[in-house]
């Protein structure tokens, strides 16, 4: 099974993906780790294409973004589903507010060293752009992708991961998918 999520940030991508990998035993494969350099520099497009290629050759990954902005559709083309995380814009707001709070207080190091540097710059690339982002997302990729799964509450999540639970195990065991699972389910199909 290979799952590309998509959202705004502080939808929940990273733990879904997290969650997923201890739970069905997919590679989480972290794209901003792939992207961000020291001092946040950017790896550049053809760089990160050609990460995201390596890091996504073969079956068992999920990604925690789709980086369409610099990669087109090179990830969600390579995943057998598109998952959109799209939970209430306040709820997502509450959390990144909630998560950068923390990372600036506690001074949390990313990848390759960075570090959220304060409110100014969480403003300019992470609120404003998850806001901007959400409610372009609600435009746009119901139309862009009808086969995606779209998440919109906690609730879903949560069946969500113990659905693919489920087919990870059941396909570990006998190497054949689980049928008849309603609700998430009936929408993983092609």
């Amino acid at each position: 099974m290979k799952i590309a999520i998509t959202g705004a940030s502080g939808n929940g991508k990273t733990t879904l993906a997290q969650t997923l990998e201890r739970s069905a035993g997919l590679r989480h494969v972290e794209i901003d780790a792939l992207h961000h350099g020291p001092n946040w520099e950017s790896c550049g497009p053809q760089a990160l294409c050609e990460r995201v290629l390596a890091a996504t050759a073969g079956d068992g990954w999920v990604t925690d973004s789709t980086y369409k902005r610099m990669l087109g559709d090179l990830v969600v083309e390579r995943a057998d589903l598109l998952v959109w995380l799209d939970l209430p814009i306040r709820l997502v707001i509450w959390r990144l507010l909630r998560r950068t709070a923390v990372r600036i207080h506690r001074r949390v190091v990313l990848w390759n060293g960075n570090v959220e540097e304060g409110w100014r710059d969480a403003w300019r690339h992470l609120l404003w752009p998850a806001l901007k982002t959400a409610v372009e997302n609600r435009r746009t990729l119901p139309a862009q992708y009808p086969q995606l799964v779209r998440l919109r509450s906690d609730a879903e999540v949560a069946e969500f991961v113990a659905m693919v639970r489920v087919r990870a195990g059941n396909r570990a065991q006998h190497g054949v998918d689980v049928d008849g699972q309603a609700g998430v389910e009936a929408r993983l199909e092609p």
